[in-house]
Parts: C-alpha cells; sequence; structure tokens
C-alpha cells in the first residue's frame, strides 16, 4: 500500500533521532542541574563528635558542631555553594528564648563554619517550633499562635544570626508581617545587607512528618494549620509571595516542592526575583523507603525528582540529597 504525502511528511520529522544516545540526549536536555543550585540542610545538636542518627530519614543526622563544619565542607568540595542550619538545643520554654541565644547550636555553628570556610554560604532557618515547649511556631494565647507578639521574637532571632555571621537568614514561621519585623530589625542593627530567604508560600502538608523527629519540633497541641497554608490554595500562594516581597524578601521559597509544582510554576510566571523550593523530608523518606523495598531506582528517582522541581521554575532547591547529587553530577 502507498504511503501518503502526509505520511511521509511526518516520517521525516523523528524525534527519536534527539534521544538515540546518551551523548544528543545530553547535548539538547532542557532542564540542567548543577551543584550550584543546590542548599543542603543540617540539623545542629549540642555536644561534640555527635553524628546521631534519624531514623525515619535514613542517611541523614542530627550533628554536633564539629561534624556538621565536616559535612558541609565535603558538600563545599563537591560544588554546593550553600548550607541551611536548623537548632536542636538544650532546653525549651514557652517562647523559645533559646533561639536568640549567641551560644545556641545554631550560632555557634554558623561562627565554626564562617571561621572554617568563609566562602561558604550560610543561610539559618528563624523559626520558634524547635525551641519552644510547646512545638508551635510563636506565643502561645488561648491555645493559638498569637501573631503580632511572635514578630519581635523572629526578628530578634534573625539579628541573632545575623551578629554570628549567617550570610541570610530564612523566615519559616508564616506569621504575617514577618519578613517586615525581621528587615527592619536587620537594618537598624547595621545588617542592611543580609538578604532574607522567605518561606513564602509554605503549606501544611502531611509530607512534614520525619522533619518533626529530625528537629523535635511536634506540636504539643493541635496543628499548623491556622498559620500555614491549606494545600488545596494556589492563588492565595501567589499573594503571599507578593506581600513578602513588598516587605523585602529577596529570594521566595514553595515548600513542599513535588506536590506543589503548579504552584512554583505560577510563581515563576508571575515574579521576577530568586525561586527557591524545599524537597521536604517526606518526599526524601518516602524515596528511601521505596527503594529500600525494591520498587524503585533510587538513584534515578533523585535525579527524576529533583530535575522537575527545576523544571518547573525553581532556581534553588534544598534538598537532602544535595551532597550525593553533586558528587554524582
Amino acid at each position: 500500500m502507498p504511503v501518503s504525502t502526509t505520511a511521509k511528511l511526518a516520517l521525516t520529522r523523528r524525534p527519536r533521532r534527539l534521544r538515540r544516545t546518551e551523548a544528543i540526549r545530553s547535548l539538547v536536555r532542557e532542564t540542567r542541574l548543577t551543584p550550584d543550585c543546590f542548599i543542603y540542610p543540617l540539623f545542629i545538636t549540642p555536644g561534640r563528635g555527635v553524628r546521631k542518627p534519624i531514623s525515619s530519614m535514613p542517611g541523614v543526622f542530627q550533628l554536633s558542631v564539629d561534624e556538621a563544619v565536616k559535612e558541609a565542607a565535603a558538600a563545599k568540595a563537591e560544588g554546593v555553594p550553600a548550607v541551611i542550619l536548623f537548632g536542636l538545643p538544650d532546653t525549651k520554654d514557652l517562647t523559645g528564648s533559646a533561639a536568640a541565644d549567641p551560644d545556641a547550636p545554631v550560632q555557634s555553628a554558623v561562627r565554626a563554619l564562617k571561621r572554617d570556610m568563609r566562602d561558604l554560604l550560610v543561610i539559618t532557618d528563624v523559626c520558634l517550633c524547635e525551641y519552644t515547649s510547646h512545638g508551635h511556631c510563636g506565643v502561645i494565647k488561648h491555645r493559638d499562635v498569637e501573631n503580632d507578639s511572635t514578630l519581635k521574637l523572629l526578628a530578634d532571632i534573625g539579628v541573632s544570626h545575623a551578629r554570628a555571621g549567617a550570610d541570610m537568614v530564612a523566615p519559616s514561621d508564616m506569621m504575617d508581617g514577618r519578613v517586615a519585623a525581621i528587615r527592619s530589625a536587620l537594618d537598624h542593627e547595621g545588617f542592611s545587607n543580609t538578604p532574607i530567604m522567605a518561606y513564602s508560600a509554605k503549606y501544611a502538608s502531611a509530607f512534614y512528618g520525619p522533619f518533626r523527629e529530625a528537629a523535635d519540633s511536634a506540636p504539643q497541641f493541635g496543628d499548623r494549620r491556622s498559620y500555614q497554608m491549606d494545600p488545596p490554595n494556589a492563588r492565595e500562594a501567589l499573594k503571599e509571595i507578593a506581600t513578602d516581597i513588598q516587605e523585602g524578601a529577596d529570594i521566595v521559597m514553595v515548600k513542599p516542592a513535588l506536590a506543589y509544582l503548579d504552584v512554583i510554576a505560577r510563581a515563576r510566571r508571575l515574579f521576577t526575583v530568586p525561586l527557591a523550593a524545599y524537597q521536604v523530608s517526606g518526599e526524601y523518606s518516602m524515596i528511601e523507603a521505596a527503594s529500600r523495598n525494591g520498587w524503585i531506582d533510587r538513584e534515578r528517582t533523585i535525579l527524576e525528582t529533583t530535575t522537575a522541581i527545576k523544571r518547573a521554575g525553581a532556581d534553588i532547591i534544598i534538598t537532602y540529597y544535595a551532597l550525593e547529587l553533586a558528587r554524582g553530577l
């Protein structure tokens, strides 16, 4: 049977030609991962020589300052430019007062990291949940987080981190007005050059479960739905991002990443500021659990999920795989 002119034309357009070998696929690849787009999260705990495994996150550890320096140095050697620090204090109280202590684990780690690696970008998470006895991200009044009285505490934490030498602070609490409060405090204390990376669209997600073990930050009552975003909402995320930019955020973030690729893509189309996305603990743990059961190819899944985050529009990816990915790339 003769081949029609239309069929002949169609056969001249063979997309498979550009998929035939790895060299060709690499040449025409549209989305590229490079180590310099990663931020490596580290959990800092008191002590020395501490490298405590986190059971729900195989391969991730709570680290004393000396061990965190080693881990950051390994990441830096592979081309990862930045770490973000989360602290586990010795003691907790109702207002999370240890968070602004100049000798707390995060502040101590900042000084040690900047002393040993001046060109490493050290970012600090600014929140209260790891430091409060109730596990919520602010001051509690009538069993709810009181927004405005929390702002001063967050501003004090941000200034404390900047004084220790942090290159950037990252408020993750989702209080209204916290970017403006932290920006004002930083400027007033002479840290006008310290950028803010805001957790702007942070959802009340089920994917945070393992993090609560890692950072010992589970709420002791209720949940965080009154201040973190409702997962069905996307337009609201864009309003949150716009507000944070107006208040002075230099970088904005969507968290979690994989379940919110549509939000990342919409934010990328609307805003020109650098956009970060956090591949959170639950995303990490699902990959690890499925791969350990032999259900997925671990390395391919890590690469595919992080590529999807970049393809959606994220400039920056916060991921527990940063060191491993950098080595592989």
